[in-house]
């Protein structure tokens, strides 16, 4: 099976024995493995403050939490993926033996071989350990892969962009957001500007409301100490959420490419009115308090509800609404458009048509419009029609997002990731809020949140719950 990353890669994981390498990363790398999407030849050096008992150790665990994660897994593959994986602690003031043990397995591979350094660790910690990246010589031509939030506000995202800056140029820096690598997300493209039924009617003479809801029926799963440091605004707002809002509302690209997509998200946040602080809701679930990691008195947001604006042409006055949240009554990942109602009103008050694009691993869509009520009276109701987004024979095709966005670095494309003035500009539609930020209201577990998050859309309530 030829490879769809031809290059020998040397990829350094800081944050190996984190939760979020166990259930996405190496997971992800597995299926890359058994898709023949991986170099022929490659190595994973796994790094983080403190070492495991032995490689052997790392290595089962490593193991464990693919079987916890893949219901059938292949021992061959594994095993060639485990005998490739190392491990080498560091931390912000050392790092020699790592950038040593890097520079032996480059050496191993030969030339045109390339360093991949995934940054999976705390905000607070993101810029210390560029910075050591940088004195150790580990940045030198390498692709430096940094995960989401970039900085927890405007002025520490300013300081840690200008220190990835000063060890890497802009096109080796891939600020990773996996929303952007799902399907559905991506799908919202090729609906929008692959069909000329919904582009000409994707505006405010159309639209009457787009709803970003991303709720979440599990609480913290062992979070809490991330959680108190990071919140939901921080973790969910200003990343994934005005990233999907990104897409929804750019302007047409000049092309499908890391150019084309990211100059017109840029634009659209540009055009983003800062956030107001009266019409943002923050939440938290009861009993957040008594999670481990959680302090007694915690003001932490557990769930945000959002009203935002895009002024510009195409959506002046259009609301926006995003919300998300732990704890909830469901666990879905929404986008909703309301269409205005059609004049003259000749079948009274019909409900609002409205497109819905449930952002799962398989894309797929309902479309509700009014039809006739059969009968003898010419009078309207609402049916709702499921929209077939992927063909039967490629329902098993689709990569998952992080699957997608490691081959993405692999390969060098950096459409589906975060530019620098993207992130600057997002921070400061979000500084209002972090500013002057609303109190936190509670709200029970298994519910909807606060009163006030509920009534944020007016009339037409969330889209969610639906049934």
């Amino acid at each position: 099976m030829t490879s769809d990353a031809a290059d020998p890669v040397v990829l350094v994981l800081f944050g190996a024995r984190g939760d979020l390498a166990r259930r996405m990363l190496f997971p992800s790398l597995y299926r890359l493995a058994r898709a023949g999407r991986l170099p022929e030849d490659y190595r994973i050096i796994g790094s983080g403050r403190s070492s495991p008992e032995s490689l052997d150790e790392f290595r089962d665990s490593v193991r464990e939490g693919l079987s916890d994660s893949i219901e059938t897994l292949d021992d061959e593959i594994v095993d060639e993926l485990l005998d490739r994986l190392t491990f080498q602690s560091a931390n912000d003031e050392d790092g020699a033996e790592l950038a040593a043990q890097v520079r032996q397995a480059r050496d191993d591979l030969g030339d045109g071989a390339q360093t991949l350094v995934y940054l999976s660790v705390p905000p607070t910690a993101m810029k210390p350990m560029i910075e050591m990246l940088g004195r150790e010589g580990m940045t030198d031509g390498a692709r430096i892969i940094v995960e989401k939030p970039f900085g927890t506000d405007l002025e520490s995202s300013r300081e840690l962009a200008a220190a990835t800056e000063s060890v890497a140029d802009e096109d080796r820096i891939y600020r990773i957001d996996h929303f952007l690598g799902k399907e559905a997300v991506q799908n919202i493209l090729a609906l929008r500007f692959a069909n000329g039924l919904l582009e000409p009617s994707w505006d405010r003479s159309h639209v009457e409301s787009v709803q970003i809801d991303v709720p979440e029926d599990i609480a913290l799963e062992g979070r809490g100490s991330f959680y108190e440091s990071t919140g939901c605004f921080r973790d969910m707002v200003s990343t994934h959420l005005c990233q999907v809002l990104g897409f929804i509302a750019m302007e047409p690209p000049s092309a499908l490419d890391a150019n084309g997509l990211r100059d017109a998200k840029a634009r659209v946040f540009e055009d983003m009115r800062p956030l107001d602080p009266a019409r943002v809701v923050f939440g938290q679930y009861d009993g957040y308090r008594d999670e481990d990691g959680v302090d007694d008195e915690s003001r932490v947001e557990t769930l945000v509800a959002v009203e935002a604006f895009v002024d510009n042409d195409r959506w002046r006055d259009v609301p926006f609404y995003l919300r998300t949240g732990k704890a909830m009554g469901d666990n879905r990942r929404t986008v909703t458009l309301t269409f205005r109602t059609p004049t003259p009103g000749l079948f009274g008050q019909p409900s609002r048509d409205q497109l819905v694009l449930d952002l799962t691993a398989t894309p797929a869509a309902t479309l509700e419009l009014n039809v006739k009520k059969p009968g003898p009276e010419l009078s309207a109701e609402r049916v709702g029609s499921a929209l077939q987004l992927t063909p039967d024979d490629q329902e098993d095709d689709g990569l998952d997002a992080y699957e997608r966005l490691l081959l993405d670095v692999m390969r060098g494309d950096q459409t589906l990731f975060a530019r620098a003035d993207e992130v600057d500009r997002l921070w400061q539609v979000c500084q209002p809020v972090l500013d002057n930020p609303p109190p936190v209201q509670s709200y029970e577990k298994g519910s909807w949140g606060p009163e006030s998050a509920v009534r944020l859309p007016g009339d037409g309530g969330w889209r969610l719950p639906d049934g």
